[in-house]
Order: structure tokens, then sequence, then C-alpha cells
């Protein structure tokens, strides 16, 4: 497991999709996870410190959590299957570990209300992960870059990656690293 830290929320200028940046702590890997724009508000909404009126579903999620005994100890990208990113919010209840399943960015979104450590496996990373190069900010990319991967990624893989290269590609990455105003 690899421990990541949330970078950077992003919208495509594109069709207004969201995009969470989750950085590896000890690299300079990228890891882009598409979400939705209500997880995108969620997790947003707790990095920038704002209050609500009433709690978000994800806040409700804590409460139940910590009402009934349990912990959250941390979340782990577990999993990339068919463009699916796949989760686990681990929870400790009475000494017991419980791995359960989610989507990635519902478990952002309690990880940054229970504060607790985002990890990412290494074969998501292996696939999904992506360099920048220092100076252009843009992805450095196997075939355009001399750059050799990191993992073993099929022909099928890459091609059904293609449009999520293509989005990465568009972004305007030159910030990446700063401390984002407005996330």
């Amino acid at each position: 497991m690899l421990r990541m830290s949330i970078d950077s929320i992003r919208v495509s200028p594109m069709n207004y999709q969201r995009v969470v940046i989750l950085k590896e702590n000890d690299s300079d890997r990228y890891l882009p996870i598409w979400i939705g724009p209500a997880e995108a508000d969620a997790i947003a909404v707790k990095l920038q410190d704002l209050s609500v009126p009433r709690p978000l579903t994800h806040d409700l999620l804590r409460t139940v959590i910590d009402t009934l005994g349990g912990s959250v100890v941390h979340i782990l990208v577990s999993d990339l299957h068919n463009d699916t990113f796949y989760a686990k919010i681990v929870i400790e209840v009475d000494g017991d570990t419980k791995e359960i399943d989610s989507r990635p960015s519902d478990a952002m979104a309690l990880a940054v209300r229970a504060q607790v450590p985002i990890f990412a496996e290494e074969s998501v990373m292996d696939k999904a992960g992506i360099l920048l190069d220092k100076e252009t900010g843009k992805p450095l990319t196997p075939e355009r870059d001399n750059v050799e991967p990191t993992g073993e990624v099929n022909e099928e893989e890459l091609r059904r990656m293609s449009a999520f290269t293509d989005f990465i590609n568009d972004l305007d990455l030159e910030d990446f690293g700063r401390e984002q105003q407005g996330r």
C-alpha cells in the first residue's frame, strides 16, 4: 500500500466533469480519479473547512460509525478494473477490523472527515498513476517520452484508458504540487 494525499480537485473545462488528484507521498506520481460533482463538493467542503447548516451524507456516515463504537482506520483505493476504481473503508469495532467496499469518492469524503490516511495499492498506481514533466507540468506517457512503464498493462487496458489519457493531457497541470486556493 502506498500513502497518498489529496493534491487537488479539478474540473475539466471541456465537459465540467470532476477529477480528484491524489499524490503519492513518497514519489512524484499522481493518481487521477473521476468523481461525481456531489462527492467533489463533499470533499472540497471539508478540505476548505466550510460549515454547512445540516450534516452532509458523509458527515452522517461518520457520526453513525462513531455512535456505534467504531472508528475509521484508513481508506484504500484497492483496484482498477474496466476503467472503474474500487476502494475499501477500513473500520475498527471492538478490536475487530472490517473492510467495507466503497466508491473511492465516498471513501475519500469520509477520510477527510475522519482525518485518516488514504492509501492506494501499487497495482492501481501501476495502471493509472502518472508522472509529470518537471518543466512543462504535462503528464509523461511511456510511448511519448520514453519512460519505462512501472507495471504490466496490456493493449486492451491502454485502449480503454485512451479517453482518460486524453482528458489528463488536456488539463493545465502547471500548478501541480502547489497549494490550491479554492480547491
